[in-house]
């Protein structure tokens, strides 16, 4: 009996198909004992981050029509760490996917994507290190554990892993193909990819790039240079897709980095300059190496122990299967893929939620055991007949590394999902009934309390209530200060906050809620409090004790408001985000007075303005944890000592010279080994 032909589009859909089958099977099998346990454990459909949360509220706002905003009611918002991830989720979300319903979604799309980087990872090796050697890197992205993790965690982490190893592996078999094979669909092909990959996440930017070079070397020849720039258009979709973001942001809200990259990003941190910056970066870099590729304390969980020195002989073997093959293209395009691990090393920490930013690098360090299987049995072949077994071997026993500890990482998803649930979303579940509907509730984690709270949020970090970014990563003495300037009226009326992280207990009122989980370590904190806000605190430190209120101030600095800091040129020296603190007192009639300070000082440097009096009186408020005498000077003269006691804050005069007036260069300096703080500086006319 003759079986029926297909039609082309059919077949073509069927055949392209295929080789996704087993993956599928593989991945589907991994999805349904994690998805299974997070069930078990959180007892309900649960995700392991609080900043999966914040792609389905970025996901709601676009199937309501109100794209780029995250709090309702808010504007615009850049903190929107991908673009077409809560894209792809809209759609869901406006068909009745709402609620904990969408986590369904998220995980069978987690399941096609872990599938897919298999794939990927597969034909990519392959085309250097040989077919058993590719599927063994296949293999090893099925059965890792971190894969496995992210997968079902509802983050973007698999699909940019994905996006960025078909871009790599399109643009060296553009590279490789024949001339008459480079046609106009490959190469528009290749410029969609790097476009998409550069819009799950940022860092498939780097990718994008490589896609771009590729095209432009690439693509087929023309006869003449007009042909050939039209022949190349396509590598304008990678650049634009990388500078869409910048290009948007500054439109709307006047600067190109996102919210995000100001908080997490340590290039352009104020406290990171230079020389600073570098070293950090180093070290970083070591961390890497030595730590996360080897399975250390951070990564035991998905890495097999020692595993960096099997990336190391990767590495050296990718360089030697690349000469020997004379596929230079592609040994370069994985090595791109490979390097681009050093992209989370400018981060603040590259170590926030499980090491999730190294994790989309991690088939091109496949690609390396494959390279270094291949080269072993090349080694080999000189030595014995039969060596095409060692290639699978090789990869074959990392990958049963691996997989020795996908349990591990399983149980931890579903850990850490319990843990998710039973905090984020149980605050989320109670602020939506308890809190008034005109609520403002301010967060330091704002993913699952804004998509189930249902209230406006004010995001404390500044991830995505836009101008908050500046003041979290300056510390809490910023924030503090940023408060008093916006007050109370464009401030929460809430918190639900870790209170150790938000490092600002006087404006925190009356406790209403809390939700501690035990058993867990991927929460900020085991306890997280629900309070009303108090803002009562604000402005009581203005003004020093010293002086009455009739005293006429003609200039002030205050320390850790970055705004009058800068009016000021404030000099940060050794200054750190974690010795920009709050300071609280207590006044005469039993008030808090809090004021926003920089500590660990070993000078301040900065300009005051003295016009308007001609025998101005200085008043600096400052602290010291142990009694020091400091020196204070005018434009590098010494004006006078001041004797400081061990204080949380004590406030002094210092008279300037007779007809002080206009701008001068105030310093005050300490004997540099005993360090002091500093909170405001006046002027006083006498």
């Amino acid at each position: 009996m003759k079986l029926p032909t297909l039609p082309p589009l059919f077949a073509a859909i069927l055949r392209r198909s295929l080789p996704y089958a087993l993956p599928l099977v593989v991945s589907s099998l991994l999805g349904y004992l994690a998805t299974k346990a997070i069930l078990a454990d959180a007892g309900q459909p649960g995700m392991p981050l609080d900043d999966s949360y914040i792609h389905f509220v970025y996901a709601r706002r676009f199937a309501e029509g109100a794209p780029f905003t995250f709090g309702l009611g808010d504007g615009f918002s850049s903190g929107a760490t991908s673009f077409l991830w809560p894209l792809l989720l809209a759609p869901f979300y406006a068909v009745g996917f709402q609620g904990l319903s969408l986590v369904y979604v998220v995980w069978a799309l987690g399941t096609i994507f872990h599938a897919a980087v298999a794939v990927e990872t597969k034909r990519l090796a392959e085309g250097l290190a040989g077919r058993a050697a590719g599927v063994g890197a296949a293999a090893m992205c099925l059965l890792f554990g971190a894969f496995a993790w992210f997968a079902w965690s509802g983050m973007e982490t698999i699909a940019l892993a994905w996006a960025m190893t078909r871009t790599v592996r399109m643009s060296a078999e553009l590279a490789e193909a024949k001339p008459e094979a480079r046609t106009p669909r490959a190469v528009l092909g290749l410029g969609v990819m790097g476009a998409l990959a550069s819009l799950v996440r940022p860092e498939g930017g780097f990718t994008a790039l490589v896609a771009v070079i590729a095209i432009a070397l690439y693509s087929r020849d023309a006869r003449d240079r007009v042909a050939a720039l039209k022949a190349r258009w396509p590598a304008l979709l990678p650049i634009a897709a990388v500078l869409w973001v910048p290009i948007i942001n500054t439109i709307m809200v006047g600067h190109a980095r996102s919210t995000t990259a100001m908080v997490k990003w340590a290039v352009g941190n104020p406290y990171y300059p230079g020389p600073r910056l570098y070293a950090f970066i180093g070290g970083l870099v070591r961390m890497l190496y030595e730590d996360l590729l080897s399975g250390g304390p951070y990564t035991a969980i998905f890495m097999p122990e020692h595993s960096h020195y099997v990336f190391l002989a990767g590495a050296l073997s990718l360089v030697l299967v690349t000469v020997r093959t004379r596929k230079i293209p592609r040994g370069l395009a994985v090595a791109a893929l490979v390097l681009g691990t050093l992209i989370p090393c400018t981060f603040l920490t590259i170590l926030w939620n499980r090491v999730r930013y190294i994790w989309p690098f991690a088939p091109g360090w496949f690609v390396l055991v494959a390279c270094l299987g291949a080269q072993l049995g090349h080694w080999a072949s000189r030595l014995f007949k039969e060596t095409a077994f060692v290639p699978a071997l090789v990869t074959g026993v990392y990958a049963g590394a691996l997989a020795g500890k996908l349990g591990w990482a399983i149980a931890d998803l579903a850990n850490s999902s319990r843990a998710i649930t039973e905090q984020q979303v149980k605050l989320g579940v109670w602020a939506e009934k308890n809190l008034p509907k005109d609520a403002v509730i301010g967060l330091n984690d704002t993913g699952a309390i804004a998509y189930f709270s249902e209230r406006r949020t004010f995001d404390v970090v500044g991830l995505t209530t836009e101008g908050e970014a500046p003041y979290w990563v300056g510390g809490a003495g910023s924030r503090y200060e940023h408060y008093e300037r916006l007050g109370p009226s464009k401030l929460p009326t809430h918190f639900i906050v870790y209170p150790q992280w938000f490092s600002m207990p006087s404006v925190l009122g009356e406790e209403l809620f809390e939700a501690t989980v035990t058993n867990q370590s991927i929460l900020g904190g085991a306890t997280k409090i629900a309070y009303e806000a108090d803002w009562a605190v604000l402005g009581r430190g203005d003004r020093p004790t010293l002086r009455d209120r009739s005293s006429v101030i003609v200039d002030l600095l205050d320390v850790s408001d970055l705004e009058s800091e800068r009016d000021h040129g404030y000099v940060l020296y050794n200054a750190t985000e974690a010795d920009n603190l709050v300071t609280t007192q207590w006044n005469d009639d039993g008030d808090d007075v809090s004021d926003g300070g920089r500590l660990k000082r070993f000078k301040d440097t900065f300009t005051l303005d003295f016009t308007g009096s001609t025998a101005p009186v200085i008043v600096a408020r400052l602290a010291a944890a142990e009694p020091i005498r400091l020196t204070l000077k005018l434009d590098g003269k010494a004006v006078s000592g001041i004797e400081l006691p061990a204080t949380g804050w004590a406030e002094v005069e210092v008279k300037a010279p007779e007809g002080t007036t206009g701008k001068h260069v105030v310093d005050v300096e300490g004997p540099g080994d005993k360090p002091f703080g500093s909170m405001h500086y006046w002027v006083f006319a006498e």
